[in-house]
């Protein structure tokens, strides 16, 4: 169960993948080969950071169109 107690600017594991479109797996491996980082949580339920997953979730758009 994700904590209700979240800092402002920051999403869950589970709202980061909805914003990407994305399942877990493929978060995992953003995180691995670091396109994606962390900033925050715990290990198993982390935090990312707005301004990240949005810059990701525009670069990955422009990768679409082109």
């Amino acid at each position: 169960m994700e904590s209700q107690n979240l800092r402002p600017g920051h999403l869950t594991a589970a709202q980061t993948r909805q914003v990407l479109g994305i399942t877990s797996g493929a978060l995992r491996n953003l995180v691995y080969r670091g396109q994606l980082t962390r900033s925050g949580g715990t290990d198993r339920y982390p935090y990312f950071a707005v301004e990240a997953v949005t810059a990701l979730a525009a670069k990955r758009a422009a990768r679409k169109v082109a």
